[in-house]
């Protein structure tokens, strides 16, 4: 009735095809996700790099503006240290 050598080599083949199938799939989505973490990596670089260039800018204001105004400038700190010291002494 049943062909059972017959059965078994669909059954084989249709494994085979599975597998490369599933194979295949999995190649592409890794291929797929790595460009999507190197666009994702590059874009980081560039916001980063931008970040540097902003930083690197304000601290050239920040210290013009401290050498201009010395005494201003520590008063300020010393005020900026009152109020954070009085902050923390209440909690």
């Amino acid at each position: 009735m049943f062909d059972t050598g017959r059965l078994n080599d669909e059954l084989k083949a249709m494994k085979v095809d599975v597998a490369r199938l599933l194979s295949t799939a999995a190649e592409q989505t890794f291929d797929t996700s790595k460009d999507r973490a190197e666009a994702l990596a590059d874009q980081i670089k560039a916001a980063l790099t931008e970040l540097g260039e902003t930083v690197s800018e304000e601290q050239a204001q920040l210290h013009d503006l401290i050498t201009e105004r010395p005494a201003a400038s520590v008063a300020s700190a010393f005020a900026v240290g009152v109020v954070v010291g009085f902050m923390l002494r209440r909690h």
